[in-house]
C-alpha cells in the first residue's frame, strides 16, 4: 500500500507525523482535519493538536519538502458527515480520534463509513481508539471522550463481516512487558505509556485493521 501510485486519506491528522511518512514512500495522501469550529469548541486547536493547513504537517527529517508538496494535499472534514467526494482511496486510517465523536456508536459509524465509503474495493482502513482496561460493562458511552469495551469492538468487527469485508482477528494480548504493568496518571508525564488512568478507567490503544470486500 505504501508505493507510488497508491492513495491514502487520514482522518483527524492533527500534526502527526504520518502524512510526511506515507509520501517519504512514494504514496499520495489526502490529511484530513476537523473544520475549524470542531477544532476550538473541543479544545484541539488550544493543544496544539489540531492542523489547519498543509504547512503544519511537513517534517523535512522525514521526506523532503519538495515530495511532500506533491504528494500531500490537507482539507478539512467532519468525521460525523465524510464529504461524498473522498472517496476511491487505496487505504485510511485514523489514530485515537473516533472516541472524541461524541458517542460509542458515532465513533463505530465512522469505522463504517470510512470503509463503505472512501476506499475502493480491495483497499484497507487501520483505526485506533481508547480500549477500557477495567471493566467489560461500566464505561463512558457519551461525551467528549469515549471508551471503548472489549465487546464494543468486537460487535464492530462482527459488522463489519456481515457487510463482506475481511476484518483480522481483535486480539487482547496478555500483559507481557514492563511497562503493561504501569500505568500513568494525571497529569500525564511526557515519556512513553502504554496505559493511563482516564476518569475512573485504565485505558490503552487498541486498533482494527480492515480489508475493503474487492466486490
Amino acid at each position: 500500500m505504501l508505493q507510488e501510485g497508491k492513495r491514502g486519506v487520514g482522518f483527524g491528522v492533527g500534526k502527526e507525523r504520518l502524512p510526511a511518512a506515507f509520501a517519504s514512500r512514494g504514496a499520495s495522501v489526502l490529511a484530513t482535519d476537523a473544520p475549524p469550529y470542531i477544532g476550538v469548541s473541543s479544545g484541539w486547536t488550544k493543544t496544539g493538536q489540531h492542523s489547519d493547513n498543509l504547512a503544519e504537517l511537513k517534517y523535512p527529517s522525514i521526506v523532503p519538502e519538495a515530495d511532500f508538496d506533491a504528494r500531500v494535499s490537507h482539507r478539512f472534514c467532519d468525521m460525523n458527515a465524510i464529504d461524498d467526494d473522498i472517496a476511491g482511496f487505496d487505504f485510511t486510517w485514523s489514530c485515537c480520534c473516533l472516541e472524541h465523536l461524541g458517542s460509542l456508536e458515532a465513533g463505530i459509524q465512522f469505522i463504517l463509513n470510512s470503509v463503505e465509503k472512501t476506499l475502493a474495493g480491495g483497499g484497507v482502513a487501520v483505526h485506533t481508539t481508547e480500549l477500557n482496561l477495567s471493566s467489560t460493562d461500566d464505561t463512558i458511552e457519551s461525551g467528549h471522550t469515549v471508551l471503548y469495551r472489549h465487546r464494543d469492538l468486537i460487535d464492530v468487527v462482527s459488522r463489519l463481516r456481515a457487510l463482506g469485508h475481511d476484518v483480522k482477528p481483535f486480539i487482547i494480548a496478555p500483559d507481557s512487558h514492563v511497562l503493561d504493568f504501569h500505568v500513568d496518571l494525571p497529569p500525564y508525564a511526557s515519556s512513553p505509556h502504554l496505559k493511563m488512568r482516564f476518569d475512573n478507567y485504565v485505558t490503552t490503544s487498541a486498533g482494527i485493521v480492515v480489508r475493503k470486500s474487492p466486490h
